[in-house]
């Protein structure tokens, strides 16, 4: 099955949303969901991507299509292939998030004693 890029993208911000999200329930029982709508608009918002609505729509439409994602009673949701592919790709993207972690956290100069200045040119 061929995924572009780009619906990679949008199959794994659904799938670190749901992630997020569901960790900050106190209880098990319980699991979030979100609308089509709610998450265009978040991922709008938080300058995720550049996309215009319906380009979005149509990214998640082709997503339903291919059986990677459930739009049942006006919730997303990522189907067993989905979520199959999400930590394959959520496996691939660790170790670049952790870098990004740890280099936020932490100040890039302390790993290195050596660290040299340069001017800009």
């Amino acid at each position: 099955m061929k995924i572009t890029n780009k619906q990679k993208f949008i199959l794994f911000t659904l799938g670190r949303w749901y992630l997020e999200a569901n960790k900050k329930l106190k209880t098990r029982s319980l699991k979030l969901a979100i609308s089509k709508s709610v998450f265009i608009g978040l991922v709008q918002k938080a300058k995720m991507v550049k996309k215009k609505d319906r380009a979005l729509y149509k990214n998640l439409e082709s997503l339903e299509k291919k059986k990677l994602i459930s739009y049942k009673n006006r919730n997303l949701a990522l189907t067993k292939r989905g979520e199959k592919l999400f930590k394959k790709i959520n496996n691939e993207m660790q170790p670049y998030l952790k870098v990004a972690q740890a280099l936020k956290t932490k100040n890039p100069l302390s790993y290195s004693k050596k660290a040299q200045t340069v001017f800009k040119k």
